[in-house]
């Protein structure tokens, strides 16, 4: 399914705060119009392979069934549920599966190329994840991280 299409848009997101739970604020563009005094704000927008890693974040970030109400009860992940557990080879087989679990439901991903998750060095609470993902709408490679998982608090 090689095509130019985009990978969808929509609103860019950013990192106000990750105490306790991320906080996220919708990002924003500033423009000058021509002859018009003053600068106008937009929200900003996300394209292309940025979106989709954004929409990976969101989901894997957001506890499964949280958006059941809004009719959409598969989004989210489980990884929620290994807060508090300790860092075993059967806890990242978890947080593996749970990943896989949750991505199967994203439609703009035609399959998982890898993911990596490994212990961080000189931690015993943290894991670094590496995903690598083949968007439907393209034959190239897409790569989210790699980013942290803190498991106990």
């Amino acid at each position: 399914m090689a095509n130019n299409t985009p990978l969808l848009t929509d609103i860019r997101l950013c990192l106000q705060n990750n105490e306790f739970r991320p906080v996220y604020t919708v990002d924003t563009d500033y423009r000058r119009l021509p002859k018009q005094p003053g600068r106008y704000a937009d929200m900003g927008k996300i394209c292309n392979d940025d979106n989709l890693k954004q929409a990976i974040f969101m989901r894997l970030l957001t506890p499964k069934g949280e958006l059941s109400a809004l009719g959409h009860p598969e989004y989210g992940s489980r990884l929620y549920e290994l807060i508090g557990r300790q860092n075993t080879d059967t806890v990242r087989d978890l947080i593996r599966l749970y990943i896989l679990e949750s991505l199967k439901f994203e439609s703009r991903i035609h399959k998982v190329v890898a993911l990596s998750v490994v212990s961080e060095k000189g931690t015993r609470d943290r894991v670094n994840v590496l995903l690598q993902v083949q968007p439907v709408t393209k034959t190239g490679i897409v790569t989210i991280g790699p980013f942290t998982l803190e498991l106990e608090q």
